[in-house]
């Protein structure tokens, strides 16, 4: 590259174009909506938006847009083009989160490689002896299982151990989350070790739970935790996202997830300090060394269309009444308001009270269905999706020695929950169609047990 040529995602260039602002053109209607997302399968429940997300089209043709300017003359798209453009993406996620600054703001393609930037970095810092075996990283029993594995594999292996506290589940109130992490905070700490990180999520994924992550962080900060990951996964669009009120360290959510975007991509914010940080993106190029924000816009040859796209959304979004906060509270109503109609229906419970749920909410399982194992709930789950068209996810809940559980209107045990999602897209037939597939197969006394092969 040419010595007067700034490097490709520097926001160090003041002279970058600003985003454009958003194109009003009214209120969306709902012929507006259908029409955007005419290009999802038809009669289909989809109301798992929370596993892989949904992207309107006018976002789509935004991206084909991006990836065409690639294909027509590459050149002059990487070293005129690519940079100005993820800035722009950056900018907006910047001022959307209450970042300091833009180049805390990196884009990366889902909050699985930011866990894995994280624990790298810990690792190396075990490694090096900068910390001592057997100081710890604490973290909730249901992380993600690539955060675990990033854990095994760049962790454990190097003389660090793990804490997992056990997220009570249904769960009554934040204080039940507050007091057993607590009580995980100290067995960290156990016969004088330190823990060097806390992993903590600020919605988690199975069970679906709005966790108290501001007082949890403040917590960390009292007890002398040296690092605070949060894993945000499911948290920009669904929930208000301000990483100065809460104060971690780290901070990731995908943006294919309930921010309109075209899969993948994901924010990653990483807090100033004093001294720069020891943080590199996984895959190691040309730009090792420049810095996370840049690092990260150039991993080599590919499709950076995802991520540059953010300003096409933030144009979608504003459609809508409230714009992405009038979004978030649609979806959160309709979400408990559908919970409470299945939760009524099968004479069951909400996992969580209302303000603890967001655009997803768990619904306890009838007894009679008899969902006794991890492997029951796949089965079942297929079998909704086979022969009813729904498409949900289904939780079972492993109950440990000395836990009396939830039971159901039969007086049954519930084993299991659903996670509902609700997105602009979807429409009270597809909960109704859940409902009724339930209803359907207690009536007829079919269990996990003799369910029909699919």
């Amino acid at each position: 590259m040419e010595a007067d040529e700034r490097r490709n995602g520097d926001s160090s260039n003041h002279n970058h174009r600003a985003p454009k602002k958003p194109r009003l053109s009214g209120l969306i209607t709902e012929s507006d909506i259908r029409s955007e997302f005419a290009h999802h399968q038809t009669g289909i429940a989809r109301i798992n938006n929370g596993s892989f997300g949904c992207c309107p089209g006018s976002v789509l043709e935004a991206q084909r847009e991006w990836q065409l300017r690639f294909l027509r003359q590459p050149d002059d798209f990487y070293f005129n083009r690519l940079r100005r453009g993820l800035l722009a993406s950056r900018t907006v996620i910047s001022d959307l989160i209450n970042a300091d600054d833009v180049d805390e703001v990196s884009l990366v393609d889902n909050a699985t490689t930011a866990a894995a930037i994280v624990l790298q970095k810990v690792g190396r810092c075990f490694s090096q002896g900068t910390y001592k075996k057997e100081d710890t990283v604490v973290m909730f029993h249901c992380a993600f299982q690539s955060v675990k594995k990033s854990i095994q594999a760049y962790v454990s292996r190097v003389g660090g151990s793990t804490v997992e506290v056990r997220l009570p589940f249904p769960v009554n109130s934040n204080e039940e989350i507050i007091s057993v992490f607590r009580q995980g905070l100290e067995k960290g700490r156990a016969n004088g070790r330190t823990i060097r990180l806390a992993i903590i999520d600020h919605i988690t994924s199975m069970p679906c739970v709005l966790m108290p992550v501001r007082e949890l962080v403040q917590i960390c900060r009292e007890e002398g935790v040296e690092q605070v990951f949060v894993d945000a996964a499911h948290a920009i669009g669904s929930v208000k996202v301000d990483v100065k009120d809460i104060g971690a360290d780290y901070y990731v959510s995908n943006l294919h997830k309930w921010f309109f975007c075209p899969p993948s991509i994901a924010f990653f914010y990483c807090k100033k300090r004093s001294s720069e940080s020891d943080v590199h993106h996984p895959v190691v190029s040309h730009e090792f060394g420049n810095g996370l924000p840049i690092e990260s816009a150039w991993i080599g040859t590919r499709d950076y269309s995802s991520q540059l796209v953010v300003p096409s959304v933030m144009e979608f979004v504003n459609r809508f009444e409230g714009g992405i906060e009038g979004i978030m509270i649609g979806n959160h109503d309709e979400a408990v308001r559908m919970g409470l109609m299945l939760a009524n229906a099968w004479g069951t419970n909400l996992g969580s009270p209302p303000d603890m749920c967001v655009g997803m909410v768990m619904i306890g399982l009838p007894s009679k269905l008899c969902v006794k194992s991890d492997e029951d709930a796949t089965k079942l789950r297929s079998y909704l999706r086979v022969h009813y068209s729904v498409e949900v996810p289904v939780y079972f809940l492993g109950l440990r020695d000395g836990e009396e559980g939830v039971k159901d209107k039969e007086s049954g045990l519930i084993t299991a929950y659903v996670r509902i999602s609700h997105q602009v897209y979807n429409k009270q037939e597809d909960y109704e169609r859940l409902r009724d597939a339930i209803t359907e197969l207690v009536k007829d006394q079919i269990t996990c047990q003799n369910l029909p092969a699919v």
